[in-house]
């Protein structure tokens, strides 16, 4: 006889995931124009981007963390997130109005610090809405639609880019954010009836003890060092836009080119996650992780040995895409899977703060190391993070008795 299952694409994992694919399709508008945006029309360095991108991130870490044990209460998540995709949209719009390099910067982490809080609110909210043998499979789902938001941003600012100019181009991005809340709103409202009427508010506060019980704290190690190599995809545009001026081609023409790669960057990361997800289900998160560090850090010796020819730094882009596919699908399904609901929120926060402080020290210093030795140095510095990444992924076993691991279920 057949056993029935219930299945894990529902309204609600729909909903998340069709808010990742909106908000990033808004929001990668504006970061597939910045480079060009600060260093040809605000006249800033490679340095001053780094920066700018290194602060947002840590702004944004700072946020994820408050957002963390604010997501643990379920009642609550659907206003954080709804709200921090409507603020995300209002600050990532007006970019477009900066005269200075430090206003596109201060607008730019102000829009990073709504993506931060929404952010721990949104992952609970999907794991809620999924079951423990398929959050694989959710949360690829939803790293994919954000990734496919990743590749409708670029193209729509190359096309905006084209019609309108580059400061323009900027404004568009509110629209797709709006479409973002309205999902998020339909996914929150499929959670509360999950919910029924048992609406309870939880009490429970960030708890390092009981987030260190898990195994949580041990396992964020490999991704502590991954996260330290993990820059802003902004010095990646910027440096293939550099290598691709090159030969008699304009830097207009560059920097379309440029973006175009980077959507398919994000293609690619986008059915990598898919499949990732799947992948997690079957085996284990460490497979999906480790993969992920390895395409990263072949990735990033390219971008360091420095080609002109456009088909290798396509190839580049797609290492990373796939690599950042894997391993953030990996890394929320961790999560997910050894936390309960009432912790989840805080363990989402804990990596986004991992995350965020990575992005923005290494995003610093890769822009400092760029602008004072070479962009070879910059991702030289990038690579040995993933291979510490990948030994300690190698070495560092959480302890697991039950639940899900990097080492299994």
């Amino acid at each position: 006889m057949r056993i029935s299952r219930p299945r894990w694409l529902t309204r609600g994992v729909g909903g998340v995931s069709l808010a990742s694919f909106f908000s990033d399709s808004g929001h990668e508008i504006a970061t597939s124009v910045l480079p060009a945006f600060l260093t040809s029309v605000l006249h800033a360095s490679a340095a001053a981007l780094g920066l700018i991108e290194g602060i947002a991130d840590g702004v944004m870490g700072i946020a994820t963390l408050a957002g963390g044990p604010l997501a643990d209460d379920p009642a609550r998540r659907a206003r954080l997130a709804r709200g921090g995709y409507l603020v995300l949209a209002v600050f990532t719009g007006a970019i477009g109005l900066a005269a200075t390099a430090w206003q596109a910067g201060l607008l730019r982490s102000l829009a990073w610090a709504a993506r931060g809080l929404r952010s721990p609110a949104r992952d609970s909210l999907l794991a809620s809405l999924a079951s423990e043998d398929t959050f694989g499979r959710a949360f690829g789902l939803e790293r994919a639609g954000d990734n496919l938001g990743a590749v409708a941003g670029p193209l729509l600012a190359a096309l905006l880019v084209a019609l309108v100019g580059i400061r323009h181009a900027i404004f568009f991005s509110v629209v797709p954010s709006l479409f973002a809340a309205a999902a998020i709103t339909l996914a929150a409202r499929e959670a509360r009836r999950l919910r029924g009427d048992t609406r309870a508010r939880q009490q429970v506060r960030e708890n390092l003890g009981a987030l260190r019980d898990a195994g949580i704290v041990r396992a964020l190690f490999p991704v502590t060092a991954f996260e330290l190599g993990n820059m802003a995809t902004t010095l990646l545009i910027l440096r293939a836009t550099q290598l691709l001026h090159h030969g008699g081609r304009s830097l207009t023409a560059a920097a379309t080119l440029a973006i175009l790669i980077y959507a398919a960057h994000n293609a690619f990361g986008s059915g990598v996650a898919y499949a990732g997800g799947h992948w997690i289900d079957r085996t284990r998160p460490r497979r999906a992780f480790v993969s992920g560090a390895a395409l990263y850090a072949a990735a990033y010796a390219m971008f360091a040995a420095g080609p002109h020819s456009p088909i290798l730094i396509l190839v580049a882009f797609t290492l990373a895409g796939s690599g950042i596919g894997l391993a953030e699908t990996a890394e929320s399904a961790l999560v997910a899977s050894l936390l309960p609901d009432q912790l989840r929120g805080t363990g989402f926060g804990l990596l986004g703060g991992v995350q965020a402080a990575g992005a923005f020290t290494s995003s610093a210093i890769v822009g400092l190391l760029w602008a004072t030795v070479s962009p070879a140095a910059g991702f030289g510095y990038a690579v040995a993070w993933m291979a510490l990444s990948l030994l300690s992924s190698a070495w560092l076993r959480p302890p697991g008795d039950g639940g899900h691991s990097w080492d299994g279920h």
